[in-house]
């Protein structure tokens, strides 16, 4: 069976991504899928970019690049996203478009698997794929999605979106104070290092309360900052069904919030899975639509018979809200006084996109996802234009305040610096900190001296994500010849080192660790280092037999001159052992240069 889907990559195609996800476990090699990328907006259409979607969104399945949209034509779609079901001849036997569709295929897809197995018509030989993520290093941040600044503690806080966690660093020197979340995948309450998330994006702080919006989990969590417990306050953990449904607490289903500001006691959230602004009572925990009534379109008006399209970002003057409204690339308003009004400040309608500065309904934006306030003015990142824009709310006006358009990363003058989709930004005195998603660091934009920078983050090894010590394990792995020693004490020396361009992290730990299958080979436990720290021993006791060691190294690197672009390479070593008495030395030895995919 084949499951084909066609769509972009923003959020409206993320959030079917779990169906097809359940639907790959459920059914393993008896369904084949299929990813046709036919875009909407003009930077999907690189091949690049559909690279980085296909990271950020965990995508195991092959996906075609349709950007003359062949494909979208010849299977007759019409919306974003379109799924056809194929069956073993080759012929569409379903069809459908829009989001949960689990339900709809899980039935089908059952009753052809049966029929197919009947008739013995069925190869269900897996098919294996060289996925992007066992080519790309880790980041010490992976798409950090927002970022918001505190001035008067000094903290930034980051949405490490990918690595499922909020990351909390000194706003002065970039050191890391404390990571919230375990960094797996999931929705358990509890203390910061057992609690998890599901792709988080939005922050809002209030006092010792820092409320985040787990996007995927379809959920808002609370951080208390003092105790240092994260719980849940609003979302079941399964996306909703049904429009303009509230409810109370955790009892009521949201579709994937983006973004938060809290006001008086009520936070206000981007529900762009709606493309509606809600509101939760912090009291009552009551959650309601407020603005939008959840058709997909550009509709000034009353607060809820207005329409907004995938609500990504706000920002609050106190009086109304700032919307980065990203799927019609428009910047919207929504007035806090419930007797209020939807309105624009610039973008046009749902296929009016670009880069183009100017006034009101000319400008032209390109998904944008965030937006703060600095000095009466807005700060937008435009997401696919490459850009920080600074508009002006009252006279309607966009100009380029940085980046070049071109995806990409270079620091410097505002005029020459590029970003790659930045997703979200906050301002804290003269600096701009801006989430460089695709770039997975933070810049860092002066108001003052016209220059971006980027954000070296130190203190990192609290970063450190767990080594992979089952078939889990992601990274590369290399089978190394039959090594002889001798019976006794020895040690795996390891020597790993860089490709010329490269340069060991000064302020992370190298790790290595390693693993026997049984007892001819008894390892003593490593610990990491800072600093250059190969090559490493770890001493062993060995008696005569044969064995095969696992060696696995994490290694913390940076690229000469740009100290603040910094990843992690995970390798793991298979070392098959002789131990016998005439072998002429007691060590083995691993030596490897890592170099960049």
């Amino acid at each position: 069976m084949c499951c084909s889907t066609s769509g972009p990559t923003a959020a409206s195609t993320a959030c079917i991504i779990p169906d097809l996800k359940r639907l790959e476990a459920k059914y393993g090699s008896s369904l084949v899928v299929i990813g046709v990328h036919s875009a909407k907006f003009t930077t999907e259409q690189g091949t690049d970019n559909i690279r980085q979607a296909i990271l950020r969104y965990g995508i195991e399945h092959p996906v075609v690049n349709d950007r003359d949209f062949r494909v979208w034509r010849e299977y007759t779609a019409n919306a974003w996203p379109t799924l056809v079901l194929i069956d073993i001849r080759g012929k569409i036997v379903g069809k459908a478009s829009g989001e949960g569709v689990y339900e709809r295929f899980d039935a089908q897809i059952g009753q052809l698997v049966r029929e197919a197995a009947s008739a013995k018509a069925l190869d269900t030989r897996p098919i294996v794929f060289n996925l992007e993520r066992n080519r790309a290093p880790r980041s010490v941040l992976s798409f950090p999605g927002k970022v918001h600044a505190d001035p008067k503690t000094d903290r930034l806080f980051i949405t490490d979106s990918n690595h499922n966690r909020i990351v909390v660093a000194n706003r002065s020197d970039g050191r890391v104070t404390d990571v919230v979340g375990s960094g797996a995948e999931g929705m358990e309450d509890g203390a910061f290092d057992k609690a998890s998330f599901n792709k988080p994006q939005g922050v809002a702080l209030d006092g010792d309360l820092l409320y985040v919006a787990d996007t995927e989990n379809h959920a808002i969590r609370r951080v208390n900052l003092k105790t240092r417990i994260v719980d849940t306050i609003a979302g079941t953990g399964e996306q909703a069904r049904e429009f303009n449904v509230g409810g109370v607490g955790m009892a009521v289903p949201l579709s994937s919030p983006w973004d938060l500001v809290v006001h008086r006691g009520v936070l206000y959230m981007a529900m762009a899975g709606f493309h509606q602004i809600w509101t939760l009572n912090l009291k009552t925990w009551r959650a309601d639509p407020y603005a939008g009534s959840g058709r997909e379109t550009r509709t000034d008006g009353p607060l809820r018979r207005a329409a907004l399209a995938q609500p990504s970002g706000l920002a609050s003057d106190g009086t109304r809200l700032y919307v980065a409204d990203s799927e019609i690339s428009s910047i919207r308003t929504v007035d806090l006084d419930p007797a209020g009004r939807v309105g624009t400040v610039v973008g046009e309608a749902l296929f009016e996109f670009g880069d183009v500065d100017g006034f009101g309904q000319t400008v032209r934006l390109q998904h944008p996802l965030g937006v703060t306030l600095h000095d009466g003015q807005l700060l937008v990142a435009d997401t696919y234009n490459n850009k920080i824009k600074r508009i002006d709310p009252k006279e309607q006006e966009s100009r380029t305040l940085a980046g070049t358009g071109d995806g990409g990363f270079a620091d410097g003058d505002l005029s020459v610096a590029k970003f790659d989709e930045p997703g979200g930004l906050s301002v804290a005195g003269t600096k701009v900190y801006v989430a460089d998603t695709n770039n997975h660091v933070i810049r860092v934009v002066d108001l003052t001296t016209k220059r971006v920078e980027t954000l070296v983050l130190k203190g990192v090894d609290r970063l450190a994500m767990p080594m992979a010590a089952d078939a889990a394990f992601d990274g590369p792995v290399v089978e190394l010849p039959e090594q002889r020693i001798a019976a006794g004490s020895g040690a795996v020396v390891v020597d790993i080192s860089l490709a010329a361009g490269l340069k060991f992290s000064s302020d992370a730990p190298q790790y290595v660790a390693v693993q026997a299958k049984d007892a001819t080979v008894v390892p003593s436990p490593a610990s990491p280092e800072s600093g250059d720290a190969f090559p490493r021993r770890v001493e062993f006791k060995a008696k005569d037999g044969q064995t095969t060691l696992t060696v696995d190294a994490a290694v913390y690197y940076c690229r000469a001159g740009a100290e603040s672009l910094c990843f992690v390479r995970q390798v793991r070593f298979v070392v098959p052992v002789r131990v016998e008495a005439t072998a002429p030395g007691r060590d083995v030895r691993v030596i490897f240069q890592l170099r960049e995919p």
